[in-house]
């Protein structure tokens, strides 16, 4: 059986979502993301660091997979036909918020995210913070305008392991997808 994108939105999009998208992801589609979980947000009980930090997150979460979506080849059978497609939900466990994005990757790009990915989750506090000051300091910003900050960031922000898995959808292109926790 292979992956279905649709399937697994709907297998995500369960329990308490406060958010979800699916489509294609543009600037103007990001803001009313945003605006719509700033309104949710300011209607709950929920503590005022909590939510700073997730809507925080959540902005850099958006803007990673803005900048990170890729464009499918024309006439790839993925079951997509949007180009810049990606995913975004936002629920809330017992006592803590699991933002969710996915996005296609080209398979040649598995690697390199994997190792960094997995580099960020094997430090401490006090080196995400001291890696963190090294890129600000010493990158350069890439072709998509990041200097590479972006999961740093997150990881830091959360003090929360990064969970992610790669859906290989066809021999080309994966299903990429990032679950933040904040709490």
């Amino acid at each position: 059986m292979s992956f279905n994108v649709n399937d697994y939105y709907l297998q995500m999009n369960g329990k308490d979502v406060l958010l979800s998208y699916k489509g294609s992801i543009s600037s103007d589609v990001i803001n009313k993301m945003l605006e719509s979980i700033e309104k949710k947000l300011t209607t709950t009980s929920e503590d005022g660091k909590v939510m700073k930090k997730l809507y925080n997150v959540l902005v850099e979460s958006l803007q990673n997979l803005y900048h990170h979506v890729e464009d499918l080849p024309a006439g790839s059978d993925v079951g997509v036909d949007e180009s810049k497609f990606g995913m975004l939900i936002v629920s809330k466990t017992e006592n803590k918020y699991r933002i969710t994005t996915g996005n296609f990757i080209n398979s040649s790009k598995i690697k390199p995210l994997k190792d960094k990915i997995d580099k960020i989750n094997s430090l401490s506090q006090d080196e995400l913070k001291d890696m963190y000051k090294f890129i600000l300091n010493h990158q350069k910003l890439t072709a998509k305008g990041g200097g590479g900050l972006g999961l740093v960031d997150i990881a830091r922000k959360t003090g929360n392991k990064l969970d992610y898995s790669f859906q290989n959808v066809s021999n080309e292109f994966y299903f990429f997808n990032l679950d933040i926790y904040v709490s």
